[in-house]
């Protein structure tokens, strides 16, 4: 079983992957990374992978939706938790300007000390355009600073997101078929 979602390794989609892949005991599963939903949903709707999954906070979630309508059918949903995110800036930078984020994560946090926001495709180049000093500023994975703390420092401790993921195959479940978490208590 082959199953797709959105690198590189360390982002998100390839943590809440292993986790899905370990809580389902899908053993023979094999993660398929890809740089983009552009690329992953062609490769669904091909047959050169079983099943994608993506979070539907991802800012391509509806379009891919109503793409792919009668071609590709939610086949199981859940929620689960991101890596804990965090604003960084570079240490050298008393006050940044320029922030990165991927477009998904714009509202974590009061953006409005940053006049200039560039959208990345991911927390991962986040944390890669901090390192390079392509970025000043950039909300990431809070564990780019514990990797690198002589270079990085905390402005604003996000936490997790709690995201809802959905994983994509190519028939629909059988009839009316609702499938539900535990109720609420």
């Amino acid at each position: 079983m082959r199953i797709a979602t959105l690198g590189p390794a360390g982002s998100n989609h390839v943590l809440v992957l292993d986790r899905y892949i370990a809580t389902r005991e899908l053993s023979s599963a094999t993660p398929r990374l890809f740089a983009s939903f552009d690329e992953a949903f062609p490769a669904l709707l091909a047959g050169d992978v079983d099943y994608l999954l993506q979070c539907s906070a991802h800012p391509s979630h509806g379009e891919w939706v109503s793409r792919t309508m009668h071609r590709a059918f939610p086949v199981d949903a859940f929620i689960a938790p991101s890596k804990p995110l965090a604003i960084l800036a570079r240490t050298e930078i008393a006050s940044p300007r320029r922030l990165g984020l991927q477009p998904a994560t714009r509202h974590y946090a009061d953006l409005s000390a940053y006049p200039e926001l560039i959208e990345e495709p991911t927390t991962v180049s986040v944390a890669e355009g901090l390192l390079s000093g392509r970025l000043e500023a950039g909300i990431c994975a809070r564990e780019a600073l514990d990797q690198h703390p002589e270079c990085l420092r905390l402005v604003q401790d996000l936490g997790p997101a709690l995201d809802t993921w959905v994983l994509f195959g190519r028939e629909k479940l059988p009839g009316d078929l609702v499938l539900c978490a535990p109720a609420p208590r």
